[in-house]
């Protein structure tokens, strides 16, 4: 698969379309979904279990989510029957604070790495295809981002990411969720925009950067999606 040449034409494909020829051309792929349960992840979901109802949803339980965060998931998967596989850190919360105290305080980096980088890192090994739920709308960092992309695991291993949703407004994705009767987080209702860990999540500063309410404005991206690097093709 010619990466550059095969997202050119993935540009003008609605996500259904985008997803027969993705899997059309990588019949024996292992593949997975990484979700937050936010919109976009919610509608990729809604997407992929028509077609790969057991696909693998990777969740990055990192301890300190929103307790709505954690029912909502529990609700969705109960609802559709989600093939869940929550990912754990190496050290639970209280190990954490223990000897390293509140990194997403004074470390929050590091926090990310330790609690999201590594164990999805760890767990995309076994897997060929990548969803995830990713819009150039959502942030500076993610505009230049593709409808798949190959991407270099830290170890060396290459898998395909995609991104079906890449080129959705935020009205898109609202407007899928309510046509297709999609339950959405309820933090949603008072005023977030991009949900994540609690106490890394405020309202957005900038209501055009939906992400600027992250990290209490010091970034943009935890990392999970930029320490996998763009491989050469």
């Amino acid at each position: 698969m010619e990466v550059d040449r095969f997202a050119h034409e993935l540009e003008s494909l609605v996500p259904e379309q985008a997803l027969e020829a993705v899997l059309a051309a990588s019949q024996s792929a292992h593949r997975c979904l990484t979700s937050s349960f936010q919109a976009e992840d919610m509608v990729v979901a809604h997407i992929l279990r028509k077609r790969i109802p057991d696909v693998p949803v990777l969740f990055l339980d990192t301890g300190y989510h929103f307790p709505q965060t954690y029912e909502y998931r529990d609700r969705m998967i109960r609802q559709w029957s989600l093939n869940l596989v929550n990912l754990l850190p190496a050290q639970t919360v209280a190990e954490q604070e223990a000897a390293f105290g509140m990194l997403y305080r004074s470390e929050p980096t590091r926090c990310c790495q330790l609690r999201k980088v590594e164990p999805l890192m760890r767990a995309l090994e076994p897997f060929d295809l990548w969803f995830t739920g990713l819009r150039r709308e959502q942030s500076p960092t993610r505009k230049n981002l593709k409808k798949i992309e190959l991407h270099r695991l830290p170890t060396g291993k290459t898998l395909w990411k995609v991104s079906l949703l890449a080129d959705w407004t935020w009205e898109q994705v609202t407007q899928y969720v309510n046509a297709n009767g999609i339950p959405s987080l309820p933090q949603y209702e008072e005023g977030y925009l991009s949900i994540g860990c609690e106490p890394c999540t405020a309202l957005p500063a900038d209501s055009d950067n939906p992400r600027s309410g992250r990290w209490g404005g010091t970034k943009l991206e935890c990392g999970i999606h930029t320490f996998s690097t763009r491989a050469e093709t």
